[in-house]
This record gives C-alpha cells, sequence and structure tokens, in this order.
C-alpha cells in the first residue's frame, strides 16, 4: 500500500539540498537535538543540589523546570512566525548564540533569580532552535528520503533524551553543577559553525502580527499553566482555561482570514495534517503520564529499587529509539494511518499488560511490557511527524515544524495533568488509576488512526 500523494511542491522549491552540502545540514542539525534535548533532561538530575547549594526549597527549584517549559510553548509559534520573515539561517545563529550566552550566565550565577532569569533565557533559545527544525528537515532532504530525515530526528531525539540524565549524573559526579551549564558552550560553538550550511527558504514578506502574537502566548501560556494546577488548585485552573479558551477563540477567527497566520489555523485544514495533530496529543499525552506514573507504581506498589525502575524506563526509551529508523522507513511505502495504528496500539498494549500483570510476576515480565510500549511509541513518532511535516505546502514548513513541537509539548503537559487528576481521583489505587489513563489516552491515538484510515481526503489535498 502506498502512501498518500502529499501536498504539491512549488515549482519554484529545489527538493531538498545536495550533498556533501546535506550532510553537513544534517549534522548541524543533529548538534542543535543534542544540546537542546540535553537541556531538557539533564539538567533536572542537579535540582537538589541546585536547591542546596542556593539555600532554597524544592517547591522553589522546580520553577526552573517549570518557567523553562512555559517558555517554550508560550515562543515557538511566535518564533517560526519570525523565522519565516527573517530566514532558517538566521534564526538558527541567534537561537544557538543566545543557549550559548545563556549556558555562560547559567554556570555563572550565584543567586536563584539570577539562574532563573538565565535558565529562561536558555528557554528562548531552545525555542528558536525547536521551532525550526521540522522545517529544516522538510527543506534538508528530498521527498524520497523523507522518512529517513524524520527517523533520524527521532532516533537523536530518542538517544539524548535516554543519556540526558546519565550524562548530568556523571558530570554531577565528577564536578559541581555549574560545569553542566557549561558543556553546552561547545556543542553551540559547533552548531553555530555549521549553520551557513543549513538551508534557507523563501522569506514571507507580510508584517509580523503582533495582536496574534500576544493572543498565542495569552492561549497556551495560560492553557498550560490551567493543565498544571487543575489536581491542586481546580478554581484557579478553570479560570486560566476560561480565559484561555477565549483568547484562542479571538485568535482562531482573526487567522482565518490570513493567507499565512501566526497559529497556522490554515495548515489544520489539511485533513493529513489535522489527523497528525490530534494523534500527537494522544500520543505524547500517553508517553508523558505514563513515565510520570510509572515510578510511583514500581516503587510504591511493586517495591523496586530505583536502579530497577531506571532500567525499566530505559527499555521503553530503548525501544522507542531502536524502532524509529524503521518506522522511518516503512513510513515512505504504506499508509500512515496503518503504521501510528500499530503503534498507538502497542503503547496501549504495553501499559494494558503492566496494570494487569501480578504483583509477584517476574522483572522480565514488566520489561517485556515496556518495551513493548516503547516500540509502539517510536513505530508511531516518525510515520506521523511524516504526515504533520509533508502534509502542508513547502513554504510553510516553518510553521509546521512549529506546529509539530507546540503538539509535542502541549501533548506531554496535558498528559501530566490528566495522571496527576488520576492520581488525586484514585486514592490507594491512583498509579493503577494513572496508568489506565494513559492507556486511555493510547486508544484515543488508536482511535484517531482508524478514522484517519477511513476518512478520504479531498483531491484538493492530494
Amino acid at each position: 500500500m502506498q502512501e498518500p500523494k502529499q501536498a504539491p511542491r512549488e515549482a519554484s522549491a529545489p527538493d531538498g539540498l545536495e550533498a556533501p552540502r546535506r550532510h553537513w545540514a544534517v549534522a548541524t542539525i543533529m548538534v542543535g537535538i543534542l544540546f537542546t534535548s540535553l537541556d531538557m533532561t539533564m539538567v533536572n538530575v542537579a535540582l537538589p543540589t541546585i536547591a542546596h547549594d542556593l539555600a532554597i526549597g524544592a517547591g522553589q527549584v522546580v520553577w526552573l523546570a517549570i518557567a523553562y517549559s512555559l517558555v517554550l510553548v508560550v515562543t515557538l509559534l511566535p518564533f517560526s512566525a519570525v523565522a519565516e520573515r527573517i530566514g532558517f539561517q538566521r534564526m538558527f545563529a541567534l537561537g544557538v548564540t543566545v543557549c550559548a550566552f545563556s549556558a555562560l550566565a547559567c554556570s555563572l550565577s550565584t543567586s536563584f533569580i539570577g539562574l532563573l532569569l538565565a535558565r529562561m533565557s536558555q528557554g528562548v533559545g531552545t525555542s528558536m532552535l525547536m521551532c525550526l527544525f521540522g522545517g529544516l528537515v522538510r527543506n534538508i532532504y528530498p521527498m524520497r528520503m523523507m522518512g529517513l530525515g524524520i527517523s533520524l530526528n527521532s532516533l537523536a531525539v530518542g538517544v539524548t533524551m535516554v543519556m540526558g540524565p546519565t550524562i548530568g549524573a556523571f558530570i554531577m559526579e565528577a564536578a559541581s553543577w555549574p560545569w553542566m551549564f557549561a558543556s553546552y558552550i561547545p556543542l553551540c560553538c559547533l552548531a553555530l559553525l555549521g549553520t551557513r550550511f543549513l538551508p534557507d527558504v523563501s522569506r514571507v514578506k507580510r508584517r509580523f502580527d503582533w495582536t496574534s502574537c500576544v493572543l498565542s502566548m495569552l492561549t497556551f501560556g495560560l492553557l498550560v499553566t490551567g493543565l498544571d494546577m487543575l489536581a491542586h488548585a481546580p478554581l484557579r485552573a478553570l479560570l486560566c482555561l476560561a480565559v484561555a479558551g477565549l483568547a484562542g477563540a479571538a485568535l482562531v477567527r482573526r487567522s482565518r482570514g490570513q493567507t499565512a497566520p501566526l497559529v497556522p489555523v490554515d495548515l489544520l485544514r489539511i485533513k493529513p495534517v489535522a489527523f497528525a495533530v490530534a494523534a500527537s496529543v494522544c500520543s505524547f499525552s500517553s508517553q508523558m503520564g505514563a513515565f510520570v506514573a510509572l515510578p510511583f507504581y514500581y516503587l510504591q506498589v511493586l517495591h523496586y529499587s530505583y536502579t530497577d525502575v531506571g532500567l525499566l524506563l530505559g527499555t521503553w526509551s530503548l525501544g522507542t529509539a531502536s524502532m524509529a529508523p524503521v518506522a522511518g522507513y516503512l513510513a515512505d511505502r504504506f499508509k500512515v494511518a496503518v503504521l501510528c495504528a500499530i503503534g498507538a496500539g502497542c503503547m496501549a498494549t504495553g501499559l494494558l499488560c503492566i496494570a494487569l500483570l501480578p504483583q509477584e510476576a517476574p522483572f522480565a515480565f514488566y520489561a517485556m511490557a515496556m518495551l513493548t510500549g516503547g516500540v509502539g511509541f517510536g513505530f508511531f513518532q516518525s510515520p506521523n511527524n511524516r504526515a504533520l511535516l509533508t502534509g502542508g505546502p513547502r513554504r510553510r514548513s516553518g510553521a509546521a515544524g512549529a506546529l509539530q513541537a507546540t503538539t509535542r509539548v502541549f501533548g506531554q503537559s496535558l498528559g501530566t495533568a490528566l495522571v496527576a487528576i488520576a492520581f488525586n481521583l484514585g486514592g490507594e489505587d491512583g498509579a493503577l488509576t494513572a496508568i489506565f489513563t494513559s492507556m486511555a489516552c493510547a486508544m484515543g491515538a488508536l482511535a484517531v488512526n482508524i478514522v484517519r484510515y477511513f476518512s478520504p481526503v479531498p483531491d484538493s489535498q492530494l
């Protein structure tokens, strides 16, 4: 079964970069993915030590992670619109530079406020880069190699996310936490040297829409904040969600009549893109929810050690990383809906097995269930990302890449919020309830792909 035709490419747009420039561009992206992914996972290992050294509490130091995530989610779409106007190369160079100086500021910080501001600045730089990765892949690889390119990105992210905590622990063992931030600087310099090999697609000539920018930041910022507060402050959470809904409605209404709006509602009118976004939200909600719920289940219910928990979580990540290239290869040859349905089904099956296994079951059984879930997530991710990034016109590749990144961050926030609610409602069985909640999200991704398989695509979107 062949994949349906993608949106037609503009006649003036080249079909990717020629070698060897393509190889250098891929290497540059890999370096960018390396330090941005490490930045999202490695620093959390140092939070207890940072709290001790700066004489602050755990509730205060966690804002280093919360503020970083909020900066990401509210700036991804606005930065993608800026990149379409100033060019991908300039935005990449600017993002790398901001990351480098922010990392230096973090390593030199001696107070919590200074570190928090530097960390938020680091989130700005990371957002400048994350909003580009999808669009860069779309313009670096020719269409015949698109599945390979997307799977390489997924593999790089998966491996780095697995290795991040381990690398962070090694740095903390050998040195102090400022060196963790300083370690990014050489990688930033390498990425900056490779910027000239990146593609610089045609730029948008229209003025930047500041009103839409403010509405977008309000919508996503309050939405994520509201979701995070649902479990412990429901009234304030509902207020945030209500304001986010009003801002979002105003944003969509303003964007409908625009040719290339800041929030890409024009892309969401394309069925393959809309299905990919819906499936991605469900999938990332399931994966993040599982990674929040499972440590509690393994530690408090099964009474496993931290080493055992680390091995089990690593097994999931290993399955994801190993399956990404295979799924990328198959994505060029089979229908996305079929591949993603198989992946979502494997995720749901793995989580269901974990929930139903007797507590005295051998450790290997839980490891196999985790591997099944990880394989399913890896099998799902590459084909779905391919559909999202290639479903629209190439001139909107920057917006598609930012939409992909925003969908991922939002899905992770939603999964965390749903699991927190499950813990509150589940009482003594909260961890088990949270696992079933994550499984339900995976079933939601499966349902989206069943509908996607049987939904006809209009000729104008082929």
